[in-house]
């Protein structure tokens, strides 16, 4: 594990560097952080300017809570999982692969955590205190924060293992770029608490594509409306997706020829 973090930190010191080497572009990147939390929050303006004081059972102070847990997601992919798996499938189409298999380090470990985009850090931190904002005039207790904190870390790995198993496919079909951005245009939905869809998109945004467990579920946490099931469901559902995408990165890698074959 020593050498692992001493890895991550001699590759990621470097990409640190490499992106602040220009104080524009951290400005830059602050400002199109400000304007994404600014579409979000319009859009829940938009959802409760209709005169209603509850939007499916949320308050706006609750639906706010589901959008800031939605940006720190949004953050978690933007800084550490999407500049990891963007660079999978170049590596499979250049050869840079072979190298990456042919260290000592878990592969898979290599190719998750090589890369940090540290301009959307900003994303991190707006969203924590949109959060802490919302959470602020509702009751909370220390025990549903402690589950929200929980069924969130649960949520992350949702969102790494769908990522992970995307960029997977580049070992056969190389170019996936349009199935990520399925994902990213569908993940959008996440900005919302699930109730406010009709039932038939809230069962596909449960039970289909999880977008609700990422984002609604670690805010009914908080607010005190979580169900026993849907507790139970989320880390069993991370801990499912991890297996598989596990078995599924493994056979990709099997099935490897490397591009000089």
């Amino acid at each position: 594990m020593t050498r692992y973090l001493r890895l991550i930190r001699i590759f990621t010191g470097a990409t640190v560097s490499a992106q602040l080497e220009y104080r524009a572009n951290f400005i830059g990147a602050v400002l199109s952080s400000l304007g994404q939390v600014g579409v979000a929050l319009l859009a829940i303006g938009v959802l409760f300017g209709q005169g209603s004081d509850t939007v499916g059972g949320w308050t706006f102070r609750e639906a706010l809570l589901v959008t800031g847990f939605f940006i720190l997601t949004e953050g978690f992919i933007a800084v550490f999982v999407q500049p990891n798996m963007s660079r999978i499938a170049e590596a499979i189409r250049t050869g840079n692969m072979d190298f990456t298999l042919l260290k000592p380090l878990d592969a898979q470990f290599s190719v998750s955590t090589r890369y940090l985009n540290v301009l959307r850090a900003p994303d991190l931190l707006i969203g924590l205190g949109l959060i802490v904002y919302a959470a602020s005039a509702l009751t909370t207790t220390p025990s549903g924060l402690l589950i929200a904190a929980v069924l969130y870390v649960s949520a992350l790995t949702i969102v790494y293992c769908i990522w992970l198993a995307l960029s997977t496919t580049a070992f056969w079909f190389v170019k996936t770029q349009n199935v990520a951005e399925l994902f990213n245009g569908i993940f959008g939905a996440g900005r919302f608490p699930v109730t406010a869809f009709p039932l038939p998109v809230r069962f596909a945004l449960t039970f289909i594509v999880p977008i609700a467990l990422i984002t609604t579920v670690p805010a009914q946490a908080m607010t005190g409306r979580l169900s026993p099931a849907l507790a139970i469901a989320s880390p069993l559902v991370a801990a499912g997706l991890f297996a598989v995408t596990r078995w599924f990165w493994l056979r990709a890698v099997a099935s490897y020829t490397s591009a000089s074959s």
